[in-house]
């Protein structure tokens, strides 16, 4: 029998705005999203609740203009500390640590896994980049 064993590997998602919306908006989103995912998994507690709060309240003063930037990064190893890092035109970067394992999982989750991770939009919009690019000369 052949036993294949993944290694962990680090992650980093870089999110880029299209359409302007306000941190508080987007970080109520992120916070519900990862709380019902947590519960789901029966991993949420005082510890989580902190650790989610502390990420939502990081977005509460961002302003997401077009091109701002979010970037989730997850190293490979889950005892050390995710990062979420925003930037946008005129303001310094502003970095929040998200040290609860389950949290930094979780949002991962929200980013990478399930049906509900991805939009069909976005799907079909980097699929049909994809085949331009590999049918372009």
């Amino acid at each position: 029998m052949l036993r294949v064993h993944a290694a962990p590997v680090e992650k980093v998602l870089r999110v880029v705005v299209i359409k302007e919306i306000k941190g508080s908006q987007y970080g109520v989103q992120l916070e519900s999203s990862v709380r019902d995912r947590l519960v789901a998994a029966d991993k949420y507690e005082d510890d989580e609740e902190e650790a989610l709060e502390k990420v939502s309240d990081f977005f509460q003063s961002k302003y997401f203009r077009p091109g701002s930037v979010v970037t989730f990064h997850f190293p490979a190893t889950p005892t050390a500390a995710s990062e979420i890092t925003f930037v946008t035109e005129g303001k310094e970067e502003a970095k929040v640590a998200v040290e609860n394992a389950a949290v930094a999982e979780m949002i991962q989750r929200w980013y990478l896994g399930g049906e509900s991770a991805v939009s069909q939009t976005t799907v079909r919009s980097i699929a049909d980049s994809f085949a331009a690019m590999l049918s372009s000369p």
